[in-house]
């Protein structure tokens, strides 16, 4: 008999505690959306309505929270990237290209910013980081196989041009609006794709006879 009434108490502990963990990680998510990118356990408790000590003791594993809070990001911002564009002419895609990212860096651009300052204590962060380095590498290539006869300079000059990096420190450092900073995004992005090499015309887009 007492077996069976410690399983009920046990499976409604774990419930609650899941139920807990779930409002952390939403009131963490919420918190950093709105551009407080290092909530106190403080606020986090406030938001969730949970005590301090729970969000101590979930706190105590930060790279399980982190990943729940990376899913959440990911789900929303990741569909705007969208897949690159492979038709129209180079300066044609790399203008696709500016518009998608603009959009992807608005979305991400607190949790990036909050990632960025726990990124040297978490290993979690530090793969994600480089993930999205390489992805968003991989993605330009493929929308401008150019750049594989390009010089190397304007390979690398285009990655760090269109990178969160440059965006952040036109939005933050140098105040820029959405609008301004990807206009000066697009101007940089064009003077280097002029260099690139130039290619057969793509598809759907050869010269008018």
């Amino acid at each position: 008999m007492r077996a069976m009434t410690m399983r009920p108490q046990l499976d409604g502990r774990a419930r609650r505690a899941e139920r807990s963990r779930e409002a952390i990680v939403r009131a963490l998510f919420e918190l950093i959306g709105e551009g407080d990118v290092q909530p106190t356990a403080q606020k986090v408790a406030a938001r969730a309505e949970v005590g301090l000590r729970s969000v101590f003791r979930h706190f105590a594993d930060m790279d399980t929270l982190y990943a729940e809070l990376d899913a959440r990001v990911q789900a929303e911002a990741l569909p705007l990237l969208r897949d690159p564009p492979t038709t129209g002419s180079a300066a044609e895609r790399a203008l696709v290209i500016v518009a998608q990212r603009s959009a992807f860096y608005e979305v991400i651009a607190h949790y990036k910013r909050a990632g960025d300052l726990g990124r040297r204590r978490s290993p979690f962060l530090q793969r994600q980081h480089g993930r999205l380095v390489r992805e968003l590498r991989a993605r330009l290539l493929r929308a401008l196989p150019e750049l594989t006869r390009a010089p190397e300079s304007v390979v690398e000059a285009l990655d760090v041009v269109l990178s969160f990096d440059a965006w952040d420190r036109l939005r933050v450092d140098q105040r820029l609006s959405r609008e301004r900073a990807a206009a000066a995004i697009e101007t940089a992005v064009l003077a280097l794709v002029a260099e690139l090499p130039r290619s057969a015309p793509q598809k759907g887009k050869g010269r008018k006879r």
